[in-house]
């Protein structure tokens, strides 16, 4: 938390000062507006010692883009074959692209599987009869119709992973993503987490045969989902905003 804090703490600093406010956050017993946490009880329960203000919430979901239709190229890849394995690591890796799409594409043929390759900000080129590479795609659309998610366990990916009901085998890189790691194991959704310092063709193309080859896995996740998407966790939030009044 303190290294997350210290990230932002001049952006915080300038914030405060054109908005005419004190200097410094204010202290934990002035501030007593209320909290609310964008995901979901059944992914990270409420701890029991958090004050009353703080509320888990649930996830808030991205509207799709207006008018987005999916590429042609991958509607015809994915019907195709059997469903694929969806591997992206978002922005992390940048400069990484020749190393890794070796790897990546080296970690496919080794598991046997088709897999859809997002190029993210490693600039991903991943080619092949059984290989797509793609670009922005809007995860509740393409999730679903994956046999795997193979990320980088960011927070908003972990999401949309749990939503479409998919196994997951996260690759955390940094800050938050080793605990969204972990939650995904403990969760039942996911095997060991593989951490993006070991990752070799090796161990990705293993890694990804372990979660394939576990049906609770699956069983998991789609249970987890259901219960996903029973909530409505903008409701209490905008339920604050609306009793507020405008201004």
């Amino acid at each position: 938390m303190v290294a997350t804090e210290g990230v932002f703490a001049d952006a915080a600093t300038g914030l405060r000062a054109r908005l005419g406010l004190p200097a410094g956050a204010p202290s934990a017993a002035a501030d007593i507006r209320p909290v609310f946490h964008g995901f979901s009880p059944l992914v990270v329960p409420r701890p029991e010692d958090w004050p009353s203000r703080v509320e888990v919430a649930g996830y808030w979901w991205p509207a799709r883009p207006d008018g987005w239709q999916p590429p042609t190229e991958l509607v015809d890849f994915l019907q195709a074959g059997p469903p694929p394995v969806f591997i992206g690591f978002g922005s992390m890796a940048p400069e990484q692209g020749e190393r890794l799409s070796e790897l990546v594409a080296a970690a496919v043929k080794r598991a046997g599987v088709r897999a859809v390759v997002q190029e993210g900000w490693a600039d991903l080129d991943v080619r092949g009869d059984d290989v797509l590479a793609i670009g922005d795609v809007p995860h509740d659309w393409l999730f679903p119709r994956a046999a795997a998610v193979v990320h980088h366990a960011g927070a908003g990916t972990t999401a949309a992973g749990l939503r479409a009901g998919v196994p997951a085998l996260p690759v955390p890189v940094m800050a938050d993503q080793p605990f969204w790691a972990s939650r995904l194991r403990r969760l039942g959704v996911a095997p060991r987490p593989l951490p993006f310092q070991d990752l070799t063709a090796e161990a990705l193309g293993d890694a990804i045969t372990a979660c394939l080859s576990e049906p609770a896995h699956r069983h998991r996740a789609a249970e987890l989902a259901r219960g996903i998407a029973a909530e409505d966790g903008a409701a209490s939030l905008l339920a604050h905003i609306g009793a507020q009044g405008p201004g």
